[in-house]
């Protein structure tokens, strides 16, 4: 805080028309990253997005992935999000690592944003069972970390976004209110998240976590899947919804029925147009 009263008080008693300097910015950025409080820290991560991706303070965000403050991390990857080049991206992938969830997921996200393998193998070892091959992506310790972590809310607008990626099909909604309610849950996991966000995907292994994520134990996972597996708009996938329309989860059973109905409108649609 006192870092801004100091900038403050400098720039009142500035007289008119005195010029900043790069060098003076540089400066008033540096003194708030080296700052004692965490808040000011996390200001100083966040402005830096307005900033360029290279650079003596590129690099000092990059170093503040050490930060000992979890919310300081965190926005730390928020910003390395907004860069997109090849140190960005390094950098994201060494967040991977992260012993905290929150911020090893962010990068994940940040990563399948841009398309990157690692995130979205990250995602798949936060979703898949422990017999999966690629469940070794993380340790044990991690994996169960990110899959019971709680969804933040911040994440409904990055998942929406994401949800963008599923083909519109004229006539049919986009499932975003069915989104929203399986994360308006206070108790919605990680894996839930990552079942959403994987929705889109196409790679067969991701097909394949999302059948399997049809019969977990956390119903929030399994209403995820539903959602997901149901805009694929691939009517071969309808009798993967035939099992969940007993399920004895409300939200899941409503969801497998919308889904399947879904499904079949689009292949008596395919139907419609062979004739």
């Amino acid at each position: 805080m006192r870092w801004i009263v100091v900038v403050s008080m400098a720039a009142a008693l500035a007289p008119r028309g005195w010029a900043a300097t790069d060098a003076q910015c540089i400066e008033i950025l540096q003194h708030a990253l080296d700052a004692g409080n965490p808040e000011t820290r996390q200001q100083a991560v966040a402005a830096l997005s307005l900033s360029s991706g290279r650079g003596p303070l590129f690099n000092q965000l990059e170093r503040m992935l050490e930060d000992k403050d979890v919310g300081v991390r965190q926005a730390v990857v928020a910003s390395l999000a907004d860069v997109q080049s090849a140190s960005a991206t390094a950098a994201l992938h060494k967040a991977l690592e992260d012993p905290v969830p929150e911020v090893s997921f962010a990068a994940a996200k940040a990563l399948w944003a841009r398309h990157d393998p690692a995130g979205r193998a990250a995602l798949l070892a936060v979703l898949e069972k422990e017999s999966k091959a690629s469940s070794g992506f993380f340790s044990r310790q991690k994996r169960e970390g990110l899959r019971m972590m709680h969804t933040p809310r911040t994440t409904l607008m990055f998942a929406a976004k994401a949800g963008a990626g599923f083909a519109p099909v004229p006539g049919l909604g986009a499932g975003i209110a069915s989104m929203q309610g399986i994360l308006a849950s206070p108790e919605v996991s990680g894996r839930a998240l990552a079942a959403l966000l994987l929705g889109a995907d196409r790679n067969p292994a991701t097909i394949d976590a999302l059948r399997d994520a049809l019969a977990d134990s956390d119903s929030s996972v399994r209403a995820a899947a539903v959602h997901s597996i149901s805009l694929r708009n691939d009517p071969a996938l309808k009798k993967e919804l035939v099992p969940l329309l007993t399920d004895d989860k409300e939200s899941v059973r409503l969801r497998a029925a919308a889904g399947y109905l879904r499904l079949s409108a689009i292949q008596a649609g395919a139907r419609g147009r062979v004739k």
